[in-house]
């Protein structure tokens, strides 16, 4: 059978980008290098029957304000069962000195625990809360609809009051916007953890709005995550192809795309297997690969400067455990946890941690931790009484000396390390109540998944020269690639990585549009 749509890659994006236009009436065939969909969206038994672990995404609060949830487009939540669950506290922090901060999801309590810092940083705090709700539905429009499609974020800023604060502020950094903003080192550090998980260095100039777009929607919604794990949201998109009459290979890597007189008509893996699309594909590759799958002369001097030139982002470094206890914060007032919790350094060694992974050094100490702990409000994820737990960190992909291959033998040492400093915030976090383990490094996560380039998972760097219309490439940001029939989406795309949605949603638009398709048919506008 020939399908009308070859979907190269069953990441949250591409499955999003399939499922309207199943619903627009065309067949689609997705086919993944994995074994299982969903990229970064999965949730996989890796250590044992019943443990549900997260092998990437946890946290999904920005596909929130997409339509596809909010307004359920494609009735994922109603029809197939899709459910968030709103964590509070919505996370918790420890300082290098032994003081922790909890952020909960009643503003006032979270104000009062930044108080016992400084009232000026508590009062700027809320401030900041508040004036996110100015932007929230510019911000919002801007990333709903494809670059050149749809105003972007500086032009809907010139018309309003308060435009000119928000344009500086994108442009700086958000190491310069959390020094403006706060005055305890207590605070900022704090800051710095929130800004840091997008796992762009704090001090790239572009930053500036991320103190703010990861503060603001968490203080509102919390860390949500979907009840059962990060590959429910998979889960409900492939049932909604499925009954579309898609249809799913797996295990298949793609090697080159097939071009019939300078268009792309299909893909061939590297077994030589080759499927077609009669109106194109749709990639989720990532552009560092996808450059080497046709002709450069096909590709053209501009988009190939940009592929050459594109930053593949900070590489991660992750240990899976399933345990009989949960990680819990002991406090001055009292026991602490929350699903997202960890450890942040102080501000200036946030930053300069960005700058070491960027310039190949091997920091010589923990700066940013992230714990996540789902089972604390979604207990199927686990056998009864039993959690499982994450922990995410920053590094870099080549070894000084080593190079990749060194992580072989230092990644067990390097797991430690994190451990030990969890520990010393939670005591009852002991080594025996860990039933069993998996740690990843860069180079692992590589393997795992081919595009998650140098073990990083966000589809690259989001600094000025990463985003909006230069992502990908100057010039080839509105989803169609320089190859005719074919169109790219997926975290190497607008606005970037995350589990937002947004790619695969604008993609959709872009292609039904070349169609002749009017999205409104198959969208809520």
């Amino acid at each position: 059978m020939q399908f009308d749509f070859i979907i190269a890659g069953a990441g949250h994006n591409s499955l999003i980008t399939a499922c309207y236009l199943s619903k627009a009436g065309y067949s689609c065939k997705i086919i993944d290098a994995r074994a299982i969909p969903g990229g970064g969206c999965a949730t996989e038994e890796v250590l044992g029957p019943g443990y549900k672990i997260d092998t990437c995404s946890t946290g999904h609060t920005l596909i929130l304000q997409n339509p596809i949830i909010k307004l359920d487009e494609l009735g994922i939540v109603e029809k197939y069962g899709l459910s968030y669950l709103h964590p509070d506290p919505v996370a918790h922090v420890a300082l290098p000195d032994g003081e922790q901060i909890t952020m909960f999801l009643d503003v006032k309590k979270t104000v009062k625990e930044l108080e016992r810092y400084s009232k000026s940083d508590a009062l700027n705090y809320e401030r900041l809360i508040d004036e996110f709700n100015e932007l929230r539905p510019l911000l919002g429009k801007a990333r709903s609809g494809p670059i050149g499609l749809v105003p972007s974020l500086q032009d809907l800023l010139k018309d309003q009051p308060r435009g000119g604060i928000w344009l500086r502020r994108m442009a700086m950094s958000a190491k310069d916007v959390i020094l403006h903003e706060f005055e305890s080192p207590h605070v900022r550090a704090f800051m710095g953890w929130m800004t840091f998980q997008t796992a762009v260095p704090i001090d790239q100039a572009g930053t500036g709005l991320l103190p703010y777009q990861i503060t603001a929607p968490r203080q509102s919604n919390s860390w949500s995550i979907p009840k059962g794990g990060s590959g429910k949201l998979t889960e409900a998109l492939v049932n909604f192809l499925k009954d579309n009459g898609a249809e799913f290979t797996y295990n298949a890597v793609v090697g080159n795309l097939i071009i019939d007189n300078g268009r792309c008509i299909g893909v061939r893996t590297v077994d030589n297997k080759e499927y077609y699309g009669k109106k194109g594909v749709i990639s989720t590759i990532h552009i560092k690969h996808l450059v080497d799958m046709a002709p450069k002369e096909l590709w053209g001097e501009s988009f190939l400067f940009g592929a050459e030139t594109y930053n593949v982002g900070v590489p991660f470094f992750s240990t899976y455990l399933s345990t009989s206890e949960p990680p819990i914060f002991k406090t001055p007032r009292g026991p602490r946890s929350a699903v997202s919790a960890g450890y942040a350094g102080w501000f200036g060694d946030l930053v300069q941690s960005g700058r070491d992974i960027y310039d190949g050094k091997l920091s010589e100490k923990v700066t940013w931790l992230l714990v996540a702990t789902p089972t604390l409000v979604d207990p199927s994820r686990a056998p009864h009484g039993h959690h499982t737990v994450k922990f995410l960190t920053h590094t870099i992909y080549d070894l000084p000396e080593k190079g990749p291959n060194g992580w072989s033998d230092l990644k067990t040492k390097f797991a430690e390390t994190l451990m030990r400093k969890i520990q010393e915030f939670c005591p009852t976090f002991t080594d025996d109540i860990i039933l069993d383990r998996m740690v990843k490094s860069p180079v692992d996560i590589e393997i795992w998944n081919r595009h998650m380039i140098n073990g990083a998972p966000h589809g690259g760097d989001r600094s000025v020269a990463f985003s909006g219309a230069q992502r990908p490439a100057p010039g080839w940001a509105q989803h169609r690639m320089p190859i005719e029939g074919l169109w790219q989406t997926g975290g190497t795309t607008h606005p970037g990585g995350s589990i937002t949605g947004y790619p695969g949603r604008n993609a959709a638009i872009v292609v039904l549009k070349d169609l002749g398709v009017n999205p409104a048919d198959t969208m809520i506008f």
